[in-house]
């Protein structure tokens, strides 16, 4: 294996792991913790702090992840188009990425929405737009982690199709 293939797939995994760990923790730390603030403009601006702080780091991840993923498909369409097992899970794969780009897109876009709806005194500007955009965001933030984490599973899988039977795991005892 080469230096670049290695460098490849180590951006691959690790923007991955990157975009999974920053959408989880939005999910788990971020979010929760802007329901603290006592006014409503205190919550959206902690909310939103963190998201803008974030999502250049998560913009770059998810950009350098499809690069490298379609330098790998590259480098292994041979594999791909003559093994089905490796095929099926590139075809999975590939779905579950798209389907984590557009919950990270539409994350973003009912983020804006919710802050541009959000008035200077607490109160939204606009309560009925507000309150859809957070009745999206509340299933969304949790969409991308799971998208994200299972592609990490198939990565893993794909690993494992490459190595064969020769692990530690593997003896029987």
């Amino acid at each position: 294996m080469s230096f670049v293939s290695t460098t490849v797939r180590a951006t691959h995994l690790v923007t991955n792991a990157a975009w999974f760990g920053g959408s989880l923790m939005g999910a788990v730390g971020l979010n929760p913790a802007s329901r603290k603030p006592d006014t409503e403009r205190e919550r959206v601006e902690v909310s939103g702090t963190g998201w803008e702080r974030w999502g250049p780091v998560q913009g770059a991840a998810v950009g350098l992840h499809l690069l490298s993923g379609l330098a790998i498909l590259a480098d292994n369409r041979n594999r791909v188009v003559a093994h089905p097992p490796t095929t099926a899970a590139v075809v999975a794969k590939t779905a579950l990425t798209a389907a984590a780009v557009a919950s990270t897109a539409a994350a973003w876009i009912y983020g804006t929405r919710l802050g541009d709806a959000s008035g200077e005194d607490g109160h939204p500007r606009d309560p009925e737009a507000a309150e859809a955009a957070r009745s999206k965001l509340a299933w969304l933030q949790w969409a991308t982690p799971a998208l994200t984490g299972a592609v990490l599973v198939l990565d893993a899988q794909l690993g494992e199709q490459q190595r064969g039977a020769a692990g530690l795991l593997d003896r029987r005892w």
